[in-house]
């Protein structure tokens, strides 16, 4: 049996989201909130808060034994950009482009 958890809209980089993501694909559950709990990332915090939701999806369906799950698949794709402008020297403007993420986690059991 398989639980999910997404987060849409996240004020993260896909980019640097996906080096967090890398780091726990494959692993048991308990090893990977240990790993993201110390690591000093803003999307280590992101993924932490959709990795527990995806434990308390699977909790929620008797048949899903908690303490054997693992992370079967991890994805972050790509969100909508915010653009923004700054101004610049000579009249000049620059564009900053906020980009967000959707972070999919997919939990099966061992």
């Amino acid at each position: 049996m398989e639980a999910r958890a997404v987060a849409k809209f996240k004020r993260v980089s896909p980019q640097k989201a996906r080096l967090v993501a890398d780091t726990i694909r494959g692993k048991k559950v308990e090893e990977a909130l240990f790993t993201l709990s110390f690591m000093p990332k803003k999307a280590a915090r992101i993924i932490k808060k959709v990795l527990e939701s995806a434990v308390a999806n699977a909790d929620q369906d008797p048949n899903i034994d908690v303490d054997t799950l693992y992370i079967k698949k991890i994805t972050v794709d790509k969100g909508p950009m915010l653009k923004r402008w700054r101004p610049r020297a000579m009249g000049r403007a620059y564009q900053i482009q906020h980009r967000l993420s959707h972070i999919t986690i997919v939990l099966d059991e061992a």
